[in-house]
């Protein structure tokens, strides 16, 4: 499946995408791992990109929380026809957890944050598809980029894919 495409105008009138990252992890999480979602939503509107989510809480709303505040677009790819309150726009799949084929296959990159096993399914497909996963405190697996903190997992989501 091709990433859905978005596109922007440059001053030169010539036609460029925008990076969609998939932001995932789990719909009950840590504070902390909350507060580093709506960092990385920030991060994500302030560098220009789109945020992909699976649209629900947890993660999926502290980063589309995070990218709407900062003035960015979330996306949400909810299991049935509602989302979280921060979202631009929502694709209602009525397709569950089938909806992070989805997710992960309309993005140009994933950032993993904590998580459970829905999370795993959309890390291994994201890896098997060849989408770069970056990770803050999930799992620990080969393939994922281990990042320090935000600033960098948004820097090589953004910037280095």
């Amino acid at each position: 499946m091709l990433p859905v495409e978005v596109f922007i105008m440059t001053s030169n009138q010539a036609w460029k995408r925008k990076k969609q990252v998939a932001v995932i992890g789990a719909s009950s999480a840590s504070e902390s791992e909350i507060l580093l979602a709506k960092k990385i939503g920030s991060l994500l509107a302030r560098a220009g990109a789109i945020l992909l989510s699976g649209g629900m809480g947890g993660i999926m709303e502290a980063s589309c929380q995070g990218a709407i505040q900062e003035g960015g677009v979330a996306i949400g790819i909810v299991p049935g026809c509602e989302g979280n309150p921060f979202l631009s726009a929502i694709i209602k799949t009525q397709m569950n957890h089938a909806r992070n084929f989805i997710l992960i296959g309309s993005c140009d990159a994933v950032i993993a944050i904590g998580g459970e096993y829905g999370t795993l399914t959309e890390i291994a497909y994201a890896l098997k598809s060849q989408i770069p996963v970056y990770g803050l405190s999930t799992w620990d697996i080969p393939g994922v980029i281990a990042c320090t903190g935000p600033e960098e997992a948004v820097r090589m989501a953004v910037i280095d894919t």
